[in-house]
């Protein structure tokens, strides 16, 4: 399984929230790029960037931070925050992103996404079911919406995709644990190949290798790394131990 540290942006800045709230935000570091290198430093090869504010002004607009990390790291980024158009998406990528997530356009201009997964490909866009209650939330969890999660990810995967990251929003920066039985639901009922990306609620690291029994290929981590919670190092040596 995956290790993948989050940098989650407001203002250049790294933060965390609590359940998506932007009114919960806490300033960790001032420095993203820093942040990176030390990930980098202890063998981590994933990176996990969210632009909150793309996702609510509805464009990228911390792809300067992507480019800048891209650059002066070897971590493979997936990017997401904003992305809407072509443009956002040619900018993200141009500016170093291995993979994009896109959630709200998956739900608001599915033409426009699947064109996207025909043209870059399943490794490269991944599909960010993040949902309450089983249904999908979308706009920086600002907004529901009526569509229901597991059968969201079925349609994708006949689309083409692979690639899925889940968050459940109740769970997310409140380090009370992941959804695993929402995970172990997803897995049983989508369809066979699925890569899924487990995230929000990690707490410890004992939480980890329960994921991975269950099946996820990947697992976000935010805020339990920030508050020390889990450590880099036993990142790191969960890392060796299962290379």
């Amino acid at each position: 399984m995956r290790i993948i540290p989050a940098i989650d942006i407001i203002d250049g800045k790294c933060v965390r929230l609590s359940k998506g709230d932007y009114d919960t935000k806490k300033v960790y570091n001032e420095n993203p790029l820093e942040v990176a290198k030390a990930y980098e430093d202890h063998g981590i090869q994933h990176l996990h960037l969210v632009d909150l504010d793309g996702a609510k002004s509805k464009h990228i607009v911390n792809h300067k931070i992507l480019a800048e990390i891209a650059c002066k790291t070897s971590l493979k980024v997936d990017f997401g925050g904003g992305l809407k158009t072509d443009e956002d998406l040619n900018i993200a990528f141009d500016s170093g992103a291995n993979q994009i997530t896109g959630g709200s356009i998956a739900v608001k201009d599915p033409d426009t996404f699947e064109r996207w997964i025909a043209k870059y490909g399943s490794g490269k866009i991944i599909l960010g079911a993040d949902a309450m209650n089983e249904k999908i939330a979308v706009s920086g969890w600002l907004e529901d919406s009526d569509e229901e999660l597991v059968p969201f990810i079925k349609k994708y995967q006949e689309k083409g995709i692979e690639y899925v990251i889940c968050t459940d929003i109740s769970k997310d920066g409140m380090l009370q644990g992941p959804s695993f039985k929402l995970y172990e639901k997803i897995l049983a009922l989508s369809q066979k190949g699925l890569k899924l990306i487990a995230s929000g609620g990690i707490s410890t690291f004992d939480e980890l290798p329960k994921l991975a029994e269950l099946g996820c290929e990947g697992t976000i981590i935010g805020k339990a790394i920030y508050e020390n919670r889990i450590s880099l190092k036993q990142l790191e040596n969960y890392i060796l131990q299962n290379d």
